[in-house]
């Protein structure tokens, strides 16, 4: 196939994302003010709570089944590392740059976290539909890549909120937060001594009493044993109070779940998917809500590049450095990381599967980043503008990787 033609159909998926967020910044301009800061906060509320879990259970449930999963158990896998290599990216950009440390925890995050969902399902039948395809008949073509997609969407979201999301509250907590953190841990530590710190005057230090100050030496294996195991349950304490199981369970996750549920369990499976199921009902409802995430997150893509645009101070080292990690470095690890998989038998041959995992590498930063410096109320206007940066030159570098992974896989 011709290098143009793989060009060509590369650059439609991007184009048409490109239209739809061009339509939302328009809308969110201060002339038009259809779709404000205000609308969009509502709007990421509908779309985060209502849109996402269908879409996600919907997908999940129509095209995964136990042998798909057989079939792509490499895919979590694949994702998992686009995660490690980002954030190990991300914190050598952090070192060379020096980022401020509000900013690490947003430098980590767009560097660790692709938009692992919305653009795959936009991008991947827009790619199927051109005649120009390598993938064979579109359908076909379709079928199974909606089936990548629903499952990087359904994985994306679970690593997003479990990994990124810690990796992000972690590093953004500003110096005199720690500060009081410490303080306080240091007053609780103070109050829970019951006894006196400085002897009292009856006590006699004299030097004849000095022997009874050394401390024992027989020490039994069997209190060192339960020591360190106290120790070990302290720390999965810890680990369990620092790991937000609120978040952990977002509604996406939820949807994921309901959606393997429904599409592993035969049984439950012929109650609600296909064309004779009883409850079909079910799964057309939740794919006619589903159906309306994909353009409301691009609308809100494009508006709050609109905010992005008023500009917040960041250093452009690290709007570069965000950029060469994630159009450069990562898109390059990935085409070395599927080849090696292809070379020692670990994933199968299908073209349309290699295309999404090497696609997986070359995606521009999670729009949930935003979501998740809202929360911790650091680098918001920072992150508006390394969105609006990444998601701009997006459409040339996803275009010309696009058609670099459709030329390796044909």
């Amino acid at each position: 196939m011709r290098f143009l033609d793989l060009f060509v159909t590369a650059s439609i998926p991007v184009l048409e994302v490109l239209l739809v967020t061009a339509l939302g910044s328009f809308l969110a301009i201060d002339t038009v003010n259809i779709l404000g800061e205000e609308a969009r906060t509502h709007l990421n509320k509908v779309v985060f709570y209502v849109f996402n879990p269908p879409l996600v259970a919907s997908k999940l449930a129509k095209t995964i089944t136990v042998e798909s999963v057989i079939r792509m158990w490499f895919m979590p896998v694949n994702i998992l590392l686009t995660f490690i290599i980002g954030s190990l990216f991300g914190w050598m950009l952090i070192l060379i740059t020096k980022a401020p440390s509000h900013l690490r925890g947003l430098v980590l995050g767009c560097c660790a976290a692709g938009n692992l969902g919305n653009l795959l399902l936009v991008i991947i039948p827009a790619v199927c539909k051109e005649k120009s395809s390598p993938f064979g008949d579109p359908n076909v073509c379709q079928e199974y890549g909606m089936a990548y997609a629903s499952l990087s969407l359904a994985v994306g979201a679970v690593y997003l909120w479990s990994y990124v999301y810690n990796i992000v509250r972690v590093f953004s907590i500003p110096k005199n937060k720690g500060v009081e953190v410490f303080a306080e841990s240091s007053e609780v530590t103070a109050s829970s001594y019951k006894e006196a710190l400085l002897p009292s005057k009856d006590f006699s230090t004299a030097n004849d009493y000095e022997d009874k100050f050394t401390l024992p030496y027989n020490i039994s294996e069997e209190t060192l044993q339960v020591s360190v195991f106290s120790k070990i349950g302290c720390q999965l304490k810890l680990l369990a109070k620092k790991i937000n199981l609120k978040r952990l369970l977002a509604p996406s996750t939820v949807g994921a779940f309901f959606g393997f549920f429904i599409g592993l369990v035969p049984f439950v499976r012929r109650l609600i998917i296909g064309n004779d199921a009883p409850f079909r009902v079910i799964q057309d409802s939740a794919s006619l809500l589903g159906d309306g995430a994909i353009p409301a997150v691009t609308l809100i893509l494009g508006g709050n590049l609109v905010k992005g645009l008023k500009g917040s101070g960041i250093r452009k080292s690290l709007i570069i450095g965000i950029v060469a990690v994630r159009y450069i470095l990562l898109p390059l690890s990935g085409i070395g990381i599927v080849k090696l998989a292809s070379h020692f038998g670990l994933i199968h041959s299908d073209p349309l599967y290699q295309f999404v995992l090497m696609l997986q590498f070359s995606l521009p930063p999670a729009m949930n980043i935003g979501t998740m410096t809202q929360l911790f109320g650091a680098g918001e206007s920072e992150c508006s503008v390394i969105m609006l940066w990444t998601y701009s030159v997006a459409s040339v570098f996803l275009t010309l990787w696009s058609t670099l992974f459709l030329w390796l896989v044909s």
